[in-house]
């Protein structure tokens, strides 16, 4: 296996996509697991040691589980996706165990997707970028980060150019998967006819194909569902030099039918999420009395599989 990370320099300095497309070849597959940790699903090894009323026995918890999931996904998946609501819930001492878990994931060869859908205008967003792309490599500094665009689009400029200024990438929520999402992103713009999420993406690939790398996609990303399968089809068309976050596979309802559309037909141009499927593994039946981390290993291994570069060619 290609280590990614063993000339950091190097490495650092190719644009996110051709990081991110050498990553899925590298390991064979395009899945991305999410880290969603919840005290009330933790395995009960670690819960029994939590004690509830103190943010720093949960934040420990949390850094434990974590670290312990990156040790058994980052052998076998390209990207890991901490979901920052979870770790910022319970205060400061949640937002340094997430600065942890980003740290432990680079040190184990793996990329980091920052979920925090920021999104603002002007030297606040600046702020954001700086956070989370910024040039240094440490607290929440990921490789790349979901942005929230429905303020308009000067409020991707500042997200767009550290990105683009320090090799790192961004997702832009383009069409999400929750069942609620055609209430504005569906709507008809007067005057366009076009739905407002079409107008979104053809944003997204203005600003992504301003800086394509060597695997033909820029560092400019799309948040797209699986749970909309037709409308993913089209969009992958629509954004054909932009990079697909497909969110909505495994516990919300998505297949690998239903995000096949997504893909080019190299199998390649898009990540798919999962995260209570594989990483609450051990609490489906199938892998009871078996060690939490042997689950989530299997689970992910499956997916993986699934989801992998050959079986998503065409």
């Amino acid at each position: 296996e290609l280590n990614l990370f063993a000339d950091f320099g190097i490495f650092s300095r190719m644009n996110f996509a051709d990081q991110l497309q050498q990553a899925v070849l590298s390991k064979g597959n395009s899945l991305c697991v999410g880290l969603d940790p919840r005290l009330k699903n933790l395995p009960a090894e670690l819960k029994n040691r939590v004690d509830p009323g103190t943010s720093q026995s949960i934040a420990e918890a949390y850094e434990s589980f974590c670290c312990g999931i990156i040790d058994v996904v980052a052998p076998l998946v390209p990207i890991v996706k901490p979901q920052s609501a979870f770790f910022e819930s319970i205060g400061p001492a949640g937002v340094q165990a997430l600065a942890n878990v980003v740290r432990y994931a680079r040190e184990k060869n793996v990329l980091v997707l920052m979920d925090a859908k920021r999104g603002d205008i002007g030297s606040t967003a600046q702020a954001y970028a700086e956070a989370y792309l910024g040039e240094r490599n440490d607290h929440l500094v990921s490789d790349a980060l979901t942005v929230n665009p429905y303020m308009g689009v000067d409020t991707l400029d500042p997200f767009v150019a550290s990105a683009t200024a320090n090799r790192k990438g961004i997702f832009v929520l383009v069409k999400t998967s929750n069942p609620g999402s055609g209430h504005f992103q569906d709507q008809t713009v007067e005057g366009r006819g076009e739905r407002l999420f079409e107008m979104v993406a053809d944003e997204v690939e203005k600003l992504s194909a301003a800086n394509v790398g060597d695997c033909g996609y820029g560092p400019v990303g799309a948040v797209v569902g699986a749970t909309y399968p037709e409308q993913l089809e089209t969009l992958r068309r629509r954004m054909p030099h932009v990079i697909l976050l497909i969110p909505g596979f495994g516990a919300q309802g998505g297949g690998v039918e239903d995000v096949r559309g997504g893909f080019d037909k190299q199998g390649t141009g898009a990540i798919v999420n999962s995260s209570r499927g594989i990483i609450f593994a051990y609490e489906k039946e199938q892998h009871a009395g078996i060690a939490w981390q042997d689950a989530i290993a299997a689970e992910c291994q499956q997916a993986a599989e699934s989801l992998s570069v050959k079986a998503l060619s065409s």
